[in-house]
């Protein structure tokens, strides 16, 4: 996802600053990690830098200052332009989760164990994602959605990667779903 094209969206609807910016990202993706707020103060810098966003005001009210920011002619056209545009398909596999898995594999560290943890981790997520509603609106609910779904391509693929192991050293036993298909 790109935090620049992400801030700029977070701007379009009014002028923010960042601490108002942080929320209303968290309120838009809940199920995912919340946006530090060094990262959005940094991508606000340089929204302002390359010309896309600019300090509108600065309030002092019962807190910190607090610097405004709104989306400038450049940074609406910059929106637009990212909108229009289809996101790249996935499948470079690059992921953590399969990065971790071929580095087990080629250290020989634990695989089957690496895999069964991330099994179980996957399962429990998808788990804690079905037992809280989303949020009520259409937006809160694709969000839950693409991540099952996510999660659920990464557990096929962990089911992959566990048929595609190397049997340890002398034992050649077949998975318990595979046992009642030996007739």
């Amino acid at each position: 996802m790109s935090l620049t094209e992400l801030h700029l969206a977070l701007l379009a609807g009014a002028p923010r600053h960042g601490y108002d910016i942080k929320q209303e990202h968290d309120s838009w993706f809940p199920d995912t990690r919340p946006l530090p707020y060094g990262q959005v103060y940094a991508t606000l810098a340089r929204l302002q830098r390359d010309g896309l966003a600019e300090v509108v005001e600065t309030r002092v009210e019962s807190g910190p200052e607090r610097t405004v920011y709104a989306l400038t002619a450049e940074g609406e056209t910059r929106l637009r332009g990212w909108l229009a545009e289809p996101a790249a398909p996935t499948g470079a596999g690059a992921e953590e989760i399969v990065r971790k898995t071929v580095a087990a594999l080629h250290t020989g560290i634990d695989v089957a164990g690496f895999v069964a943890r991330q099994r179980a981790a996957h399962l429990r997520r998808i788990r804690e994602l079905q037992a809280t509603p989303p949020g009520a609106g259409a937006a809160e609910r694709l969000v839950r959605e693409h991540l099952i779904a996510h999660l659920d391509a990464d557990l096929r693929w962990l089911e992959l990667a566990t048929d595609l192991l190397p049997a340890p050293a002398g034992r050649q036993t077949p998975r318990p779903d595979q046992e009642e298909n030996r007739g």
